[in-house]
């Protein structure tokens, strides 16, 4: 069953782009765009915390959790996100609906692999400055695209409690951005479009450790690393002028010949530590920590004087809770129950001020009869950015659902 749903996905999804416009944040027009992954759906429900041996559900966070897997698992999800963003004087709102991930994992005795395919950035902004005075510039910029992964990994379990794992990351995708100049009441207008395309290989190694402290309670720990990566940048830049209508779309009447040219954005090298302890089925409270370098990431359309980058670092809590996992008289007993908390800065400072985001997140785990199958839905509230110095809050609101689909394969069958 679970062999036709994964074809017919895979053969929907081929008619899908990845690089779609998962944000509408304006900070998306810096670095490599708005990261969105942050996790399945059962860990972003938990703010990020990712330290359990799981043996039903996928942890893409730490490749050593594939070893700890005891049936082949399909995993697949989406978002709603809506967003309302203010400055001092202005608001407007955005809503987004996007695929988030999809991904195996399939178990092999002590060894475990997972491959997949993760959105894992977005550009997606427009943005307007009308001049008061007719004798200055007025500006449109917009962007979109984003960065896509496919990934393969493996897990070995060293011994009971104790994996380790490593993966490996092909990153690809494309954005686009055009700034276009005008002044107000006059239909002619300047713009520079740039399109850039991204790739680049990267790796990640982790470890994940467990083990009982009484007869009931287990402590949990994660380790992950990720190396410095390099992203090649093949950029194409074109200024054309034109005729502009009430849209502002553009009629080309001169053009100059694109320029090309390459360079390397760096991916900094990325630590990540948690540790949590509970009740195997029952209940769990973790906490996790990760921080990562500033890196390189501004290109030449989004290099800016007044834009710094600094050590990304963030902090989340969370945990589950499960009535009675064995429950055969009530329903709701078997239901996971999440919530978290995470606090990230970003490592974007704009005007100086450092642009963090902070997010309390909930969650449903819903048991499929009959099967170790579930549907998660999460919920998440956050803030994103400031007003201060004229910049832009985002105040969001995010509802998630993922499938979680447990088969056996490479099982003999028995014929009498």
């Amino acid at each position: 069953m679970i062999k036709k749903i994964i074809v017919s996905t895979c053969l929907l999804l081929s008619f899908v782009s990845f690089a779609q416009e998962g944000t509408a944040s304006p900070y998306s027009f810096f670095g490599i765009g708005d990261v969105r992954y942050k996790g399945t759906t059962e860990i972003r429900s938990m703010g990020g915390v990712a330290v359990e041996q799981d043996s039903i559900h996928i942890n893409l966070d730490n490749p050593a959790a594939y070893a700890n897997l005891k049936l082949t698992t399909f995993a697949i999800g989406g978002s709603y996100n809506t967003t309302k963003l203010k400055t001092d004087s202005e608001s407007a709102s955005a809503r987004r609906t996007t695929l988030d991930y999809l991904a195996v994992g399939v178990p092999l005795g002590k060894f475990g692999f997972g491959f997949g395919l993760i959105p894992y950035s977005s550009v997606g902004y427009k943005i307007e400055s009308i001049a008061a005075d007719a004798s200055e510039n007025s500006t449109r910029f917009n962007g979109s695209g984003g960065l896509n992964k496919v990934f393969l990994g493996v897990g070995y379990s060293i011994i009971p409690g104790l994996s380790i794992g490593a993966d490996a990351h092909y990153n690809f995708g494309k954005i686009e951005t055009s700034s276009l100049e005008f002044v107000t009441g006059i239909p002619v207008g300047t713009r520079e479009l740039n399109k850039i395309d991204l790739s680049g290989v990267n790796f990640n190694a982790g470890m994940m450790y467990q083990t009982k402290i009484t007869k009931k309670l287990t402590f949990y720990s994660s380790l992950n690393y990720t190396l410095e990566s390099t992203l090649t940048s093949t950029n194409t830049r074109n200024i054309s002028t034109g005729l502009l209508n009430s849209n502002f779309d553009i009629s080309v009447v001169d053009t100059t010949d694109d320029v090309v040219y390459k360079s390397d954005l760096t991916l900094p090298s990325k630590i990540t530590f948690g540790a949590g302890i509970g009740e195997s089925k029952k209940w769990l409270l973790g906490a996790q920590f990760s921080t990562r370098e500033a890196g390189s990431l501004a290109n030449n359309y989004n290099d800016m004087a007044n834009v710094t980058y600094e050590k990304q670092q963030k902090f989340s809590v969370g945990g589950y809770y499960i009535p009675n996992y064995n429950s055969f008289t009530s329903y709701t007993k078997r239901i996971v129950y999440r919530a978290g908390l995470r606090y990230e800065k970003t490592g974007l400072i704009v005007d100086s001020e450092p642009i963090n985001d902070i997010g309390f997140t909930l969650g449903l785990g819903m048991p499929i009869t009959g099967s170790f199958s579930n549907v998660n839905f999460g919920f998440e509230l956050g803030k994103k950015g400031t007003t201060n110095s004229n910049l832009v809050q985002e105040n969001y609101a995010n509802f998630s659902v993922s499938l979680s689909l447990n088969d056996k394969w490479f099982e003999k069958r028995k014929f009498n």
